[in-house]
C-alpha cells in the first residue's frame, strides 16, 4: 500500500538557497522510493514529501534519509518544542483524492 513521508524544516537565515540547491543535487536511490518534492511553505520554511511503495520500504530507507539530512543539517534551525531540526510524519494512504 502506498505510503508517504512528510518532513518540515526551517532554514537558518541566509541558507534558503543553499538548502534548495542541496535538494536539487540530492539523490535517494533506495528500493521502494517513487519520488519526492521539496515545497517552500513560507519564509525560510519548507517541507519535503516522499512517495513510497509501502511503509516497509520507507522504514528500511530511514538510515539513508538520515544520512542525506546529515549533509544539510548545518543549514537548519531548531524548530523548538523539543523537535530538533525536523518534524517528520509518515503513513499509508487511506483515500485517494481527486482522481
Amino acid at each position: 500500500m502506498t505510503a508517504y513521508n512528510v518532513v518540515r524544516f526551517r532554514t537558518k537565515p541566509g541558507k534558503e538557497q543553499a538548502f534548495i540547491d542541496a535538494h536539487k543535487k540530492a539523490t535517494l536511490d533506495v528500493k521502494g522510493f517513487r519520488k519526492g518534492a521539496l515545497i517552500k511553505t513560507g519564509d525560510r520554511t519548507f517541507c519535503i514529501v516522499g512517495e513510497w511503495n509501502d511503509m516497509d520500504s520507507l522504514a528500511a530507507a530511514r538510515p539513508q534519509m538520515i544520512g542525506l539530512l546529515d549533509t544539510m543539517r548545518d543549514m537548519l534551525e531548531d524548530l523548538g518544542g523539543d523537535l530538533g531540526v525536523t518534524d517528520p510524519v509518515s503513513g499509508t494512504v487511506v483515500a485517494d483524492v481527486g482522481t
